[in-house]
């Protein structure tokens, strides 16, 4: 069996945050957790409820730095609903609000910095120490796994993360490497689950693209084709994991409010097909995390297709008129 990894990064915006009242914490969750719309819902409630239609699990990575300004009641509103539907809440961790905070920031830190890699070490295990009390507080069970903000890890990260006794870092980006802020020193060909400073490294998936390039398994990166053909691919490979990603806003036009068909229909497929693929399930850190990959030679993408790029390239092109951007 192939487990696919379902990971959701699970974050309030620090791009839309306007301050520090109990409004504007409101408005930021409308648009970036709740993500209600005249449309329907689209959000982590609509997510919850596909993943419980279909039997199916999923990797939530929730950022509770917010906390640092509208308290920890505010992580809650996000781990409560995800909790109760049994699913699974790891650890994310946007250092943007660090700035945002300013003097209410409690963490004594040497630096200042937009991403977890830009700060030394030590202050890499204040916040991530501060981030995984806060996220417990908020009613998660202990993590054992995390994904950095913007990707933004480098080595000092996965030896903070070791030191505080997280097993699984996922934020290495095999098909962005030199084009994300991860400055962990892997290169595009690390695209399996390996041992790397201390932890367990779980790419995020890739597919082949043009130039033997890669393209990341990002639910708006990837039309359901291709994510569906690159499981297919991993299956017949003999590859036990396949990480997929999407963010707790993604379905939706944030400013405009509004639910972008497009993706929202993917998404709904995507979780549809997964049911009623032979030979994959889906997976989680918590009962069934990624192994360390049996074999010593990478595995090799979906190779590239002009005519599944040709498909995605027209249904973006579709997305992207009638619903706009992010």
């Amino acid at each position: 069996m192939t487990r696919v990894f379902i990971t959701i990064d699970t974050e309030y915006s620090s791009g839309l945050y306007t301050g520090p009242g109990a409004a504007d914490r409101a408005d930021n969750f409308a648009r970036s957790i709740a993500c209600d719309t005249p449309q329907g819902p689209a959000g982590i409630a609509h997510k919850l409820a596909l993943l419980n239609r279909y039997g199916q699990k999923a990797v939530f990575f929730v950022d509770p730095m917010p906390a640092l300004i509208w308290g920890v009641a505010a992580i809650e509103d996000i781990v409560g609903p995800i909790v109760a539907a049994g699913q699974d809440v790891q650890l994310h961790c946007h250092t943007e609000w660090l700035g945002l905070a300013g003097a209410a920031n409690p963490l004594p830190l040497a630096a200042t910095g937009h991403d977890l890699a830009d700060f030394p070490f030590e202050d890499q295990c204040a916040i991530l120490d501060y981030a995984r009390t806060t996220l417990m507080a908020a009613g998660a069970p202990a993590p054992v796994a995390f994904r950095a903000g913007n990707y933004g890890a480098d080595d000092n990260t996965l030896r903070a993360l070791a030191s505080l006794g997280i097993t699984y870092d996922s934020s290495h980006c095999p098909a962005l490497v030199g084009a994300s802020a991860c400055r962990i020193s892997l290169g595009p060909e690390a695209r399996d689950p390996l041992e790397y400073m201390g932890v367990i490294e779980v790419p995020v998936g890739t597919i082949g693209a043009l130039g033997g390039r890669q393209r990341h398994a990002q639910i708006t990166a990837l039309s359901l084709g291709e994510m569906l053909a690159a499981i297919a691919h991993a299956r017949a490979a003999g590859r036990e994991t396949f990480t997929l990603v999407s963010h707790s806003f993604e379905l939706i036009n944030r400013r405009k409010m509004a639910v972008n068909r497009v993706v929202r229909h993917r998404f709904a497929r995507l979780i549809k097909a997964l049911a009623e693929m032979p030979g994959v399930t889906t997976g989680t850190y918590a009962d069934a995390p990624p192994s360390v990959a049996a074999s010593a030679r990478p595995s090799q993408p979906l190779p590239h297709s002009s005519l599944r790029t040709g498909r995605r390239i027209a249904e973006q092109f579709v997305s992207n008129a009638l619903y706009g951007a992010l």
